[in-house]
């Protein structure tokens, strides 16, 4: 969803801010046992130090890439779903007629068809944004207070209501209980989608050809689930995400003490300035506290695209910049409706521009 950018700078300062009070502390401490205390050999060398947040960049940078190939391949998916959708709808429309019928429907009888098949895929479209948001050990807001409190702030339509309460209106009481009872419900849609367009065959309303390309875009759907099934049941090898966070945190600590001799030679540098007044004379005697601002932005930056990482790697957890699961399917609804002539007053409102949450 689209976050205006100076609301965006709030969020992800409200977000890290836990992070920034500790880099305080860790950049203060050093430098007041370097300057205060007078332990000048407290320090490091610059140029490990550098290797190091050198390394660290581009390793998080691996990481982002992958994270974002996940969050990218998600949405593809579901761009998918919806041609597929849509693909259906057009099937239903012009596949079921009168032409190998014994006994003719009426037009009547065909929207009636034609709307449980429809309602039947929106059904399945429930199914599977609701397992797509069934929360997993390894994701970021299950674990994580930061992440905690910003799904605190918005409003995730899969976690306001139920399933079943959902599935009112899409399938009848026997379909509904025959859906809620299976672990893979969004399989147990499809399966009734397969087992009614058999029927419609036996019944001489589609013909063999009509049937193989029902069956068809059956096949489709599976694979389009198989797929954001995957994405959301394998994580992110947490070998490469725990070690690259471990990385980040050892770059972290010595950061201040590489920092330290730099800025204070920087000011010495300074000070001996003939033409430096006594006010810049003083800020230069007292440069090395420099450490801790500078400290706190570099570290800042590391640990906040390691943040970004770890939350696109989930895309169905249903955070600002997931993938809109909920306003998609529900335009998906809007449209095939839409397509088969139901009624305008019937067919629901689309989900806010904002996405799946309401601020």
């Amino acid at each position: 969803m689209y976050i205006k950018p100076e609301y965006s700078i709030k969020i992800i300062l409200l977000w890290t801010r836990r992070y920034i009070y500790f880099f305080f502390l860790l950049s203060i401490v050093p430098v007041i046992l370097y300057d205060f205390m007078g332990l000048k050999w407290l320090y490091l060398p610059w140029l490990p130090i550098g290797l190091i947040g050198t390394s660290l960049a581009f390793i998080t940078g691996f990481k982002n890439n992958a994270s974002y190939e996940r969050l990218w391949e998600a949405r593809k998916i579901y761009g998918g779903i919806v041609n597929a959708s849509r693909l259906l709808a057009t099937m239903v429309n012009d596949f079921i007629t009168n032409e190998f019928v014994k006994i003719e429907r009426t037009d009547d009888d065909f929207f009636k068809i034609k709307k449980i098949i429809i309602m039947r895929h929106i059904a399945w479209l429930t199914s599977l944004r609701y397992a797509l948001r069934t929360k997993k050990p390894w994701e970021t807001t299950v674990v994580r207070k930061s992440d905690k409190e910003q799904m605190e702030m918005i409003k995730v339509k899969e976690q306001e209501h139920t399933l079943q309460e959902e599935l009112d209106g899409y399938l009848n009481e026997e379909e509904k209980e025959f859906v809620l009872n299976m672990s893979n419900k969004q399989t147990a849609c499809l399966n009734l989608q397969s087992k009614y367009f058999k029927e419609l065959k036996l019944e001489g309303l589609i013909d063999s050809f009509r049937h193989m390309e029902f069956k068809n875009i059956i096949g489709e759907l599976f694979t389009l689930q198989g797929k954001v099934e995957r994405i959301k049941n394998f994580p992110y090898p947490r070998q490469f995400a725990t070690l690259n966070l471990f990385f980040i945190w050892i770059f972290m600590i010595l950061l201040p003490f590489g920092l330290m001799h730099e800025f204070h030679e920087i000011g010495l540098s300074l000070a001996k300035d003939e033409n430096t007044d006594s006010i810049n004379h003083l800020i230069a005697e007292n440069f090395v506290w420099m450490t801790i601002p500078i400290s706190m932005i570099i570290s800042w930056v590391f640990i906040l695209m390691e943040r970004v990482g770890d939350v696109s790697e989930n895309p169905f957890e249903g955070t600002r910049n997931d993938v809109p699961i909920t306003t998609i399917s529900r335009a998906i609804e809007i449209d095939i409706r839409e397509m088969i002539g139901d009624d305008i007053k019937n067919i629901p409102n689309p989900q806010p521009n904002n996405g799946d949450t309401e601020m």
